[in-house]
Parts: C-alpha cells; structure tokens; sequence
C-alpha cells in the first residue's frame, strides 16, 4: 500500500510542476492554487508513504517519478526538446526508479 500512496504522491509533482508553469510566477490565480494545492497533498502522501519505507528510497522514487513524468511531459505536451541525450538521461532517471522497487522489499 505504500508504494501505491508513494506513486501518487510522486503523480501529484507532475500536477504541481505543470501548474506553477501556468502560474506564471503566481500572477494567474486558480494555476496558483492548483500548484501550491498539489504540492500540499503531495507532501502529506509521502509522508504517509514513509511510515513503512525507507526514507532514501521513497525519496528518490518521488523526485524520480516526478522528475521523469515532468520531463515527458515537458516534451509532449510543451514541445521541449527531445534530443537523444535527454532521452538518454530519462532513461536512467526511469531505470534508477524501477531498480529501487525491485531492491526494496
């Protein structure tokens, strides 16, 4: 059940992230809300998710997910770059995230 608390609250750094984009620097007012919103229950699930895991693996999995979904995110829907190194690079962040699950009982 941590793990899937963890996953959410890594879910949410995506909504916080793409928020404060729209934020603008907190002049638009509901993209501010949102962010700050998001980031605040994030917060609390990992939190919660740290009752049963390791504080160094439940870490790195949030930023990672986060990280990872935010930079896809970034590609896809705000036309980022997607040059080969970047992909590159995301695919160690993912692959580091996936070998923390594996190792952590």
């Amino acid at each position: 059940m941590a793990w899937a608390v963890l996953l959410v609250a890594a879910l949410l750094e995506l909504v916080w992230a793409l928020a404060l984009k729209q934020a603008d620097g907190f002049s638009r007012l509901w993209p501010s809300v949102l962010g700050v919103g998001a980031a605040a229950v994030s917060f609390v699930l990992l939190t919660f998710a740290l009752r049963s895991l390791p504080v160094g693996t439940a870490y790195a999995v949030w930023v990672g997910v986060g990280a990872f979904g935010v930079a896809v995110l970034g590609i896809v829907a705000l036309g980022e770059s997607a040059s080969l190194p970047r992909l590159g690079f995301l695919a160690l962040i993912l692959a580091g995230v996936i070998g923390l699950r594996l190792v952590e009982d």
